[in-house]
Formats: C-alpha cells, sequence, structure tokens
C-alpha cells in the first residue's frame, strides 16, 4: 500500500496544483461545535439525509423548509409524540416528499435520539466523544440504532454535521480496490476494518482529518 506522502502527490498531479487540492477539502467541526449543536439540528440532518437516499439533493433541500414546518422544527420530543393519524397526514402533505417509510423513520429516530441523549446529555455530546480510529463502528451503530440508516446513509449523516469521517464513494473504493485493501464496495466487517485501518494509518502519516484524507484520496481515482 502506498504512502499518504505518494497518494497526495498523485492528488496534486491530477488536480494541477497543491493549492486546487487543499481548496477542495472539506470542514469538519471541533468537538465543542458537535456538542452544541443542538438535537433538533441532528434530527433534522439526519431526517434530511434519510430523504436525500435515492433522489436529487437539490429538490430535497429545496423542500426542507417545509419538512422543518411539517416536523415542529424537528424537536426530538415533539416529533416522538407523533401520533399514526398526524404521520398519515403528513403522508399526505403535498409540501414534503410524501415517502411513508421515511416518515416514519423520523418518529422513530427521534425517539431513539432521546434515548441516546437521556444517556450522554445531549447527542452531540454522543457524536464528539467517538474516536475516529474507529469510526466505522459508529457507522454500524447507527444503522443498528437508527431507523433508514442503512448503505451510505450513516457515514454521510455524519459528514453533513460535521463529524470527522471518510466516506466510501465509487472514487474512494476504486483507489481501495487498487491499493488491494478490498476487492469490492466494503460491508463486512472485516473489509471495514481493513478500510478504517487503512485510513488510519495514513492519518497518523499525514496528521490529516479522515474527512480530508477521504477527499484527496478521491482525486488520485482518475488518475491510478
Amino acid at each position: 500500500m502506498r504512502s499518504f506522502q505518494s497518494v497526495y502527490a498523485t492528488a496534486v498531479l491530477h488536480k494541477g496544483s497543491a493549492r486546487a487540492v487543499e481548496a477542495g477539502l472539506p470542514e469538519v467541526r471541533t468537538s465543542q461545535e458537535l456538542c452544541e449543536l443542538t438535537d433538533d439540528r441532528y434530527l433534522s440532518e439526519l431526517s434530511r439525509r434519510i430523504f436525500r437516499a435515492g433522489l436529487k439533493h437539490s429538490m430535497v433541500d429545496a423542500k426542507w423548509p417545509a419538512f422543518e414546518q411539517a416536523f415542529h422544527g424537528f424537536d426530538p420530543w415533539r416529533v416522538a409524540m407523533l401520533a399514526d393519524d398526524e404521520l398519515e397526514t403528513l403522508a399526505h402533505n403535498p409540501n414534503i416528499i410524501r415517502h411513508f417509510g421515511k416518515i416514519k423513520a423520523v418518529r422513530a429516530n427521534a425517539s431513539w435520539m432521546l434515548e441516546v441523549s437521556k444517556q450522554h446529555g445531549c447527542f452531540g455530546n454522543f457524536i464528539a466523544a467517538w474516536p475516529g480510529e474507529s469510526i466505522v463502528e459508529l457507522w454500524l451503530l447507527l444503522k443498528k440504532q437508527g431507523a433508514q440508516l442503512g448503505g451510505q446513509s450513516a457515514p454521510r449523516f455524519l459528514r453533513m454535521v460535521g463529524k470527522d469521517t471518510f466516506l466510501l464513494t465509487d472514487d474512494v473504493v476504486s483507489v481501495l480496490k487498487a491499493e488491494a485493501v478490498v476487492t469490492k464496495m466494503p460491508t463486512s466487517k472485516r473489509d471495514l476494518a481493513a478500510v478504517q485501518a487503512t485510513f488510519n494509518r495514513w492519518a497518523e502519516e499525514s496528521g490529516r482529518s479522515l474527512a480530508a484524507i477521504s477527499r484527496i484520496v478521491s482525486f488520485t481515482a482518475n488518475s491510478l
């Protein structure tokens, strides 16, 4: 497997300059900032990720103010208390995306978030405390305990709220395959552990965030 220095050099070659590489890197929130983000914002972003899945993101985002109104600002207490008939009414609201399974998932995730907040003081404390060296374990926990958080939804939600994580985009996976880390899109615990170990090594070598490394790796895909 190549060193991160070699990966970075390839990214610079492909993007044209180190400045172009650096300009394209995502920002992450500090632990304090993650703790200060309120539970309603976490529930909003979690829900937005769920509704984005399989749809054009810009279309979902354009409707999000209507979602905020329909779901009472995503206050977890208020959403968790939604009755079945209220969910049915939301499923006929023309201003939002009328996917009943995802609408029900919002209520389920609100209830789950309240439980997590009860244990940790707030949901942000839970997210902030999770170590990046085992971020895939957080993906798996979110998938197991949350609703509609399979596939790439868990890591993409974390990226949306600013938690440091890598993403398994097609470009990133193509590089990992070329480096013989995996042979296909990693879904098993074994393959995810191998990917985590690779990113941990590159993070130790470079001192960069997982999010930055992930983007830099993606920049090299077309240069392999």
